[in-house]
């Protein structure tokens, strides 16, 4: 590896001409027209410094939002007479690079609603043959010039709706809720389009109400964030509201949007039917089976059959309560034209792997029972029968009720099913019921979610969850909170208490035993963010039998301890490195028996430079620890020991550079020491295991 031709590289990319990266000259709005409401360019009117500026008072009070007595046609043009009338939203900060200084490009945004839709319209000046913009598909715009506006529906500084578009209107959006992040799997139903003009690009927006879950009327506030992202220069954002790098979390700095009265409460009822007709073709025997496996003197040709076409019908519907609550239905629900899973290997992984759900019906209210600890995940929820799932706030309560029956786990194939029945049929009397005391059973699921917010920006909540099947009974009880102390300073919680009836293996001899067990689980964090320092501490562990067979678990017998700091210098975006970054972390497991499991640290330095140029140096260490009981109890590995340990340590450069619209480059170095495999000791033919075995 060699740093010199790293750096050397990175200085000629930085140094080099970039016409297209240059700031371009501020466009002036253009003067009154049908097309442009008045207003000043917004490069004249943000602050000069950098900072956390005093609001202006059309910034500091609620923006009244006004009624349409028509409805513009969403076409990527400002020409319907009803824009004239809209709010206007000027004058933005630059937030990224710089902090809260003058944007490079003035942004407009015109909102307005009338009894079904609210609508906002973005005028991005610009030179067009600069803008990036593609043709992608739906949350696919990253890397291209975007506008987008964040919405408080319910104004708790919580949870809010993201939306973002690209140039033509490409949409994405994701449920925002702080000290989460943010959820894309979440997909709404607006109308959107863009175009190019001469002097920047337009889009305009259509966001049904019925889409969104809100509380509207006299006197009730929302929040609201518009931004807008310019690539070339760095991936400069500029806020409508300034953001402070002093305050913890964004929803809290939002502006507020008032004026949404009579606004229809249509009930919203979705109905999605599915009728799926099948023919199956099998191979089976042509003569009957012997009565004993033993006796096989006759040779079987076999012969294939259609089995009888199957009629499968399921429906799946959806009703809005009230624009705070709704109730979702499904029978036996078709989820087969849902995405697939992104590829991963899956043999010989050590843990079980994490996959988002997709699911329409899953995905609505989903923000409301995700935990740190992932109690719930309703991937658990493989196939059922019958789904109730009812999701809501009411006031400072926020609701969430899943009751389920799943056929998956007594669903069995024809073979299985036929191998079952001729288990069954051999067992003698007294001896314990095979595969057959699964058949044609269901899983009955439930989960309650409750949370109350406290405070400006504080909740605790509660939440529970039961799985029952043959032989598997697993209940879950647990606490939650989440403190704001100060601007800077955020803390939470989890407590988590399960029990369990069904099998477990034993971890000193290795054999399966059923059994009740109890168990524990904690999580405690700690997020310290500063405009120049930050650190998070943050602590998780689950005892031997902790079981959330309704959630996902990646380990138990665990603990782990994780501490994370950095430090930032101010932003100065007219330099050639406009920032720079330290990062530091450290985690490490250890079970409940005081051994240790792993350990890791790393430390990262980044470098921002002019030119959409980014360069990471990274230091890590690692080390693994494995015991014979993860792999069946004691003889697992050959030899006396008992366990078996290995490290690595990792040194690596990155840089990465945006040139103009069509290309980038990507350049990695770096070097591994260490193996971090072990060495079983098994013989030749299998000397070594890596750590995902």
């Amino acid at each position: 590896m060699r740093f010199p031709l790293a750096l050397c590289l990175l200085l000629a990319l930085c140094l080099a001409p970039d016409t297209p990266g240059q700031p371009a000259p501020a466009v002036k709005p253009t003067a009154v027209t049908a097309t442009t409401p008045a207003t000043d360019s917004a490069a004249t009117a943000a602050p000069k410094k950098s900072g956390s500026p005093t609001l202006p008072p059309e910034k500091a009070q609620p923006v009244r939002i006004p009624r349409f007595d028509s409805a513009p046609v969403i076409d990527g043009k400002l020409d319907d007479a009803v824009w004239k009338s809209a709010a206007v939203f000027k004058d933005f900060y630059q937030i990224e690079p710089g902090d809260n200084i003058a944007p490079s490009q003035p942004t407009e945004v015109l909102a307005g609603y009338d009894a079904k839709f609210l609508y906002f319209a973005f005028k991005a000046y610009d030179e067009p043959s600069k803008v990036r913009a593609t043709v992608a598909k739906r949350d696919s715009i990253g890397n291209d010039d975007t506008v987008g506006i964040l919405l408080d529906t319910f104004n708790d500084q919580r949870k809010a709706y993201q939306f973002e578009f690209n140039p033509f209107g490409i949409q994405a959006d994701a449920i925002v809720t702080e000290g989460r992040g943010d959820d894309e799997s979440f997909d709404l139903v607006m109308e959107s389009k863009g175009a190019l003009v001469s002097d920047g690009y337009v889009v305009e927006i259509a966001i049904p109400f019925k889409s969104l879950r809100y509380e509207a009327g006299p006197g009730k506030l929302w929040g609201v964030h518009f931004f807008r992202v310019i690539k070339r220069f760095n991936n400069e954002t500029s806020s409508w509201m300034p953001i402070s790098r002093d305050i913890s979390g964004n929803l809290a700095q939002a502006g507020k949007l008032t004026g949404l009265e009579g606004i229809s409460t249509e009930r919203t009822l979705e109905i999605i039917p599915s009728f799926t007709i099948s023919e199956t073709g099998a191979h089976v025997r042509a003569v009957p089976p012997p009565p004993f496996p033993q006796i096989n003197s006759v040779v079987d040709p076999g012969r294939f059959v259609n089995r009888p076409i199957e009629l499968d019908f399921g429906v799946t519907t959806k009703f809005g309560l009230t624009p705070t609550v709704t109730l979702d239905f499904a029978y036996n629900p078709d989820f087969a034209q849902v995405e697939a899973d992104q590829t991963v290997v899956q043999a010989n992984q050590r843990f079980p792997i994490f996959f988002e759900e997709k699911r329409p019906f899953f995905l609505e209210g989903k923000e409301i029972f995700d935990t740190s600890s992932q109690v719930v995940h309703t991937r658990a929820i493989i196939d059922p029968d019958y789904a109730v799932k009812l999701t809501g706030k009411r006031g400072r309560n926020t609701f969430g009720l899943i009751l389920a029956s799943d056929n998956a786990p007594g669903n069995f194939s024809e073979d299985e099913r036929t191998r079952a029945l001729q288990q069954e049929a051999r067992r003698q009397p007294g001896e314990l019921q095979g595969n057959i005391r699964f058949l044609d059973k269901n899983a009955y699921i439930g989960v309650l979610r409750l949370k109350r917010d406290v405070g400006r920006e504080s909740s605790v909540g509660l939440f529970a969850t039961s799985y029952n099947f043959i032989e598997k009974h697993n209940q879950l009880l647990g606490f939650d909170g989440r403190f704001k102390l100060d601007p800077k300073t955020v803390t939470s919680f989890e407590v988590i208490g399960t029990t369990s009836r069904r099998f477990f293996s034993d971890r000193e001899t290795g054999d399966v035993r059923y059994r009740t067990g109890n168990a524990f689980g904690y999580s405690f964090v700690y997020d310290y963010t500063g405009r120049h320092w930050g650190y998070v501490f943050e602590a998780r562990g689950r005892t031997r039998d902790y079981r959330a067979d309704v959630g996902f678990t990646r380990r138990t017998n665990t603990n782990n301890a994780f501490f994370a700091g950095r430090y930032s210098t101010e932003p100065n975006p007219k330099a050639i490195l406009t920032s720079f970054r330290l990062q530091n972390f450290t985690s490490s497991n250890y079970d409940w028996q005081a051994r240790h499991q792993n350990w890791q640290n790393g430390t990262n330095l980044d470098f921002n430079f002019t030119h959409q140029t980014f360069m990471r140096i990274g230091l890590n260490y690692s080390y693994e620890r494995l015991f014979a009981e993860e792999f069946g109890g004691p003889g697992s590995f050959f030899g006396p020991d008992s366990e078996r340990s290995t490290y690595a340590k990792t040194i690596f450069v990155i840089v990465e550079r945006t040139f103009n619209k069509q290309f980038s480059g990507y350049f990695f170095t770096g070097t591994r020491r260490g193996i971090f495999d072990f060495d079983f000791g098994a013989g030749p033919r299998f000397p070594r295991v890596s750590p995902a075995a």
